[in-house]
């Protein structure tokens, strides 16, 4: 097949998840994923999250205001806001995840939806796994036998917080008619190398070359929290604890946090969700951490690690 007929089947299948989810926002990020929504859904109310001026995302956002002629509505968030609202999240998702600064960011874009009233929105959650967007895939030959085996196990932190906020996410990457594509899509255009480098979601960047200018469709990966500024949150309580601090309390708890961040959201989960759940008939336990987690899950949910 042309690459054009690639195109057209990817557009298609879009534009039919699209239809059938009738949303009536979009959270955008600024990447990739998203922004091929924004491109096919232009007319929806768009919000996006930044933490003061270290937004690395703002550049691409602007793109997308002036090309697309859209209206994107900016949640401005402060740190204090940052670490007000992190017990909330931890509450919400039963986690102590290191990640979730990326979870603060979602949350506060459906928090702001469901403020205006806007209860079904969408979300560029699935384009990196089915897509080949993330640098570990390059390493794996299968790549499709990869992609089976995990989508059985893929979660989004997205879908709860929103349920939590009465906000329904909803993703169109991860609709049957698009997840069958993305499978059947040979990894070629998936993954291919260029110009001495190897590309991601080679795929989705050319469809949005169609709308956007090259400097947005072959931009770089980025986490959610570094296009949204709010790695500085983790500076902020990194700066807060001291080494002896950590080196005690990792011994005291008997569990060998990732980082300083790791440890303070522990200490939250402790006050706002309390012991960390055992093992239930079926499951096994995290070795980090003790939770219970099913045999053929890699990551904890509840500590966020591998094992």
């Amino acid at each position: 097949m042309e690459m054009q007929t690639f195109e057209e089947v990817l557009f298609l299948r879009l534009k039919d998840a699209l239809k059938r989810l009738a949303p009536s926002g979009i959270l955008l990020s600024g990447g990739i994923d998203s922004g091929l929504l924004a491109c096919l859904s232009p007319k929806l109310r768009a919000v996006t999250v930044r933490l003061g001026d270290q937004a690395k995302d703002s550049r691409y956002l602007v793109i997308l205001k002036e090309r697309l002629e859209i209206e994107v509505e900016t949640v401005e968030v402060t740190l204090e806001d940052a670490l007000r609202a992190l017990p909330d999240v931890v509450r919400i998702l039963r986690s102590f995840d290191p990640a979730l600064p990326n979870d603060l960011t979602v949350y506060f874009g459906l928090k702001a939806f469901s403020e205006m009233g806007i209860g079904r929105v969408i979300t560029g959650d699935g384009g990196d796994e089915l897509f080949g967007g993330y640098d570990y895939m390059v390493r794996i030959e299968d790549l499709e036998a990869y992609q089976q085996e995990l989508l059985p196990h893929l979660y989004f932190s997205s879908s709860k917080i929103g349920e939590a906020l009465g906000v329904k996410v909803l993703q169109p990457y991860l609709e049957p008619e698009v997840v069958e594509f993305a499978l059947q899509l040979p990894r070629d255009w998936k993954i291919r190398e260029a110009e001495g480098r190897l590309w991601g979601k080679w795929i989705l960047r050319k469809a949005l070359e169609r709308y956007l200018p090259p400097e947005f469709a072959w931009q770089d990966k980025r986490p959610l929290e570094v296009g949204s500024g709010m790695t500085a949150l983790r500076e902020r309580i990194a700066q807060g604890i001291s080494d002896s601090e950590f080196e005690e309390k990792s011994r005291r708890y008997g569990i060998n946090f990732l980082c300083k961040e790791h440890l303070y959201f522990y200490e939250i989960y402790r006050e706002v969700v309390g012991e960390i759940p055992k093992p239930r008939p079926g499951e096994v336990a995290c070795p980090h951490c003790g939770a219970g987690k099913p045999p053929n899950r890699s990551h904890c949910r509840v500590c966020g690690m591998k094992g």
